[in-house]
């Protein structure tokens, strides 16, 4: 639950609480080196669909900005339920992001112009201009990470000690985070849908 002290507002992350901006900025520290993410979102089976989703800005306010058509796909499915996943994933590194949020579909052109990248003519043959080219604007509510690369040893002894042992492996570290920004969700987003 947020709490304001100071003039700052303050995030639980489990074991510590640390204001929103500092939260949002290791948020964005872990993920700075991740380009892609998984996607995920509802069909109208409720079945759970995932895609690779390349992350063109993630912003300290809490919004991660992904290209996307306007229709079809992921698009009709955010339009009928905006919740939507984004997993990040270095396992070289040993860290993996979970972020939870809400979807919109945006078509504001100068916001397009302004994260265009040449590469997504694939998509966008006719650049920002096409017509079906729209952002897909994710707004941060809640993250959870593991991120232990320095800790890979120490990790591996305790599990293994667990082991041998039979007790329970606990990770005393505190390389697992769960934040909740406990943001207020924008104004019901299936009233700004835009085509």
């Amino acid at each position: 639950m947020d709490k304001k002290t100071e003039g700052k507002t303050k995030v639980d992350t489990g074991d510590k609480t640390m204001t929103r901006e500092e939260a949002m900025n290791r948020l964005l520290e872990l993920t700075t080196d991740v380009k892609f993410a998984m996607l995920t979102t509802q069909d109208k089976q409720g079945n759970l669909r995932s895609r690779p989703m390349e992350t063109v800005e993630a912003s300290e306010d809490g919004t991660f900005w992904f290209f996307t058509a306007d229709h079809g796909g992921k698009a009709d499915e955010v339009e009928l339920d905006p919740r939507v996943n984004l997993s990040y994933a270095m396992p070289d590194k040993n860290r993996f992001i979970s972020v939870s949020g809400m979807g919109e579909i945006v078509h504001d052109l100068q916001k397009k112009k302004e994260l265009w990248k040449p590469s997504f003519k694939a998509w966008f043959p006719e650049g920002v201009d096409d017509s079906h080219c729209a952002l897909l604007k994710v707004y941060v509510e809640k993250a959870e990470y593991w991120d232990t690369p320095s800790r890979t040893f120490v990790e591996v002894v305790g599990f293994t000690k667990a082991l041998l042992t039979g007790e329970t492996y606990k990770n005393d570290d505190k390389s697992h985070q769960k934040i909740d920004f406990n943001k207020k969700k924008p104004a019901d987003l299936s009233a700004n849908k835009t085509v």
